[in-house]
């Protein structure tokens, strides 16, 4: 399947560690969002490590799943960035 994950993260050491666990799952696509194909067990692994993470009383992650990539339509104004291809 394919998702999107955005997040919000109100302290910066936790912040770190949210893009760090996420890099390991999908591609880092725009400050606060990655997205890509993940298979359901991986997904789950990644919001397990997540949950333990963040701050329920002040931080936010959504997850939008797309059962089917082939509907997807991406559509991109201004520059296109992917932080994966600009870091080692």
């Amino acid at each position: 399947m394919f998702v999107i994950i955005t997040y919000d993260i109100a302290e910066a050491k936790i912040l770190n560690k949210v893009r760090k666990t996420l890099k390991k799952y999908l591609i880092w696509t725009q400050n606060s969002v990655f997205e890509g194909e993940i298979l359901p067990g991986k997904l789950h692994k990644c919001v397990s490590e997540l949950e333990n993470i963040i701050d329920n009383e002040e931080d936010s992650i959504y997850i939008y799943e797309i059962k089917n990539s082939k509907n997807i339509q991406k559509n991109i104004y201004g520059i296109h960035k992917n932080f994966d291809d600009t870091f080692i």
